[in-house]
């Protein structure tokens, strides 16, 4: 961030401040969104959170968490709290049609400062302050920078730590992915201020309902193929199976990294039905782009390795498109 003087001097003064992260908000999200909540609230600013849809129960022990307003419950007071706001942070989305109407609301807005942090590829927000850098392992790493760069290292409490700890622990895959020496050196100093490494790794990975291992045990008996010439595996659900096994938000997480989970799978695709749409949740190893796919041929985007996208054709409709256009990645998938 170039201009990080001109944005702590902006900070200097109490201000009135909206947080936003995107739409099904993921343990990054909310990780990012309530690390920055609690470090502005230590210097006097009056400061929300706001997601357009509500954040599964696996992050609700996070401290504050039922502070945060939803958009698809609370739509007047959300539409309020952003038109009166000093300034935005738009947090670990880089488009604002990612968080739907509360988008349209603040792309309106004339006089309110913008700050995006992000890493995402492409951002297309017109940011007063950015930082984007897709390098980083998750927004969550990119708020303790920012913190850093405020000079404010001194400032992240136990309580900071922790939520930014369960943003790179969930979008590291348990440091699985994107990891780098830094981030390394960044989570010892998190457990050095307090944080229970053990404690939130149960907290978050082991809150499961019997609804849940059931769920999964049916996609991995009744709705996996593999795709072997192209080094694809693919799970998806009807909205049947949505009905039968009681499917509420979050129920589906990490399901898609089961199919990785074997030798010679290289992409992996969880495609659920929905009410008006069907989604796609496309991960990879190694240097192969689901980026790409699913930027080119599924209206979405994402990482390299782990990406989204829908289609508004039918279930089957969209299975077999990406089935019908693996053949182009094939030099890439054999590589």
């Amino acid at each position: 961030m170039e201009n990080i003087a001109q944005l702590k001097s902006l900070l200097s003064i109490p201000k009135d401040i909206v947080i936003t992260s995107h739409r099904n908000p993921d343990g990054d999200a909310i990780g990012s969104s309530l690390a920055m909540y609690h470090y502005l609230n230590e210097f006097g600013h009056t400061v929300r959170v706001i997601f357009p849809s509500e954040y599964p129960d696996f992050v609700a022990w996070m401290s504050d968490a039922e502070k945060i307003t939803i958009y698809d419950i609370e739509p007047e007071r959300s539409e309020e709290l952003v038109q009166k706001a000093d300034i935005i942070f738009c947090l670990d989305y880089n488009s604002l049609d990612r968080i739907d109407k509360l988008g349209e609301v603040i792309a309106t807005l004339k006089d309110t400062q913008i700050v995006m942090i992000d890493h995402h590829l492409f951002p297309d927000i017109q940011a007063d302050f950015q930082i984007s850098e897709p390098s980083a392992s998750s927004t969550c790493e990119l708020i303790y920078d920012f913190i850093a760069m405020m000079g404010d290292r001194d400032k992240i409490n136990v309580t900071i730590a922790e939520c930014i700890f369960t943003g790179i622990l969930t979008d590291t895959g348990s440091f699985k992915y994107s990891t780098s020496p830094k981030l390394f050196k960044i989570v010892s100093h998190l457990l050095e201020l307090g944080v229970d490494d053990y404690k939130l790794n149960d907290l978050i990975f082991n809150s499961l309902e019997e609804k849940h291992l059931r769920l999964l045990g049916h996609c991995l008996k009744n709705r996996m193929e593999i795709i072997p010439e192209y080094k694809t595996g693919i799970i998806w659900l009807n909205r049947n199976d949505y009905e039968q096994f009681d499917i509420q938000r979050g129920d589906t997480e990490g399901i898609v990294n089961y199919l990785l989970k074997l030798k010679d799978i290289k992409i992996a695709a969880f495609i659920t039905e929905q009410p008006t749409i069907v989604k796609l949740s496309l991960r990879s190893k190694g240097n192969i782009s689901v980026q790409e796919i699913a930027q080119k041929h599924f209206k979405g985007g994402g990482h390299k390795n782990a990406s989204g996208g829908s289609s508004y054709s039918t279930l089957k409709g969209t299975i077999n498109k990406l089935k019908q256009i693996l053949p182009q990645y094939k030099e890439m998938i054999s590589a």
